[in-house]
């Protein structure tokens, strides 16, 4: 089951359950869209992976108990802001192999 994050690990902004600017990498280490896209330039911090549109729970119950109200979102928040140089340390060797294959 999806933990679904609170926020972007990075910055901080809010990323509700709903919401359409949230970015997960398979270990579900989460980030806003601008993050991944300006500052992480596609390379997960944790693990190198990419990054995927995370997934919207169903708000209500419309089949099997499977929704927001059974399953609620993570209200714990991992701010692990992301050092802009370590980071390009870290990513450039590996930022030009597609993510699929890394």
């Amino acid at each position: 089951m999806l933990e679904l994050r609170p926020t972007c690990e990075n910055c901080n902004k809010a990323l509700p359950p709903d919401s359409l600017e949230a970015r997960i990498c398979s270990y579900e280490c989460t980030f806003c869209a601008t993050c991944v896209d300006s500052v992480l330039e596609n390379v997960c911090p944790n693990c190198g992976g990419g990054f995927v549109p995370r997934p919207i729970r169903p708000s209500k119950n419309w089949k099997g108990n499977n929704f927001l109200g059974k399953d609620p979102a993570s209200t714990k928040v991992k701010h692990r802001p992301v050092d802009p140089a370590v980071h390009a340390r870290f990513s450039t060797a590996i930022s030009t192999i597609s993510p699929h294959k890394r």
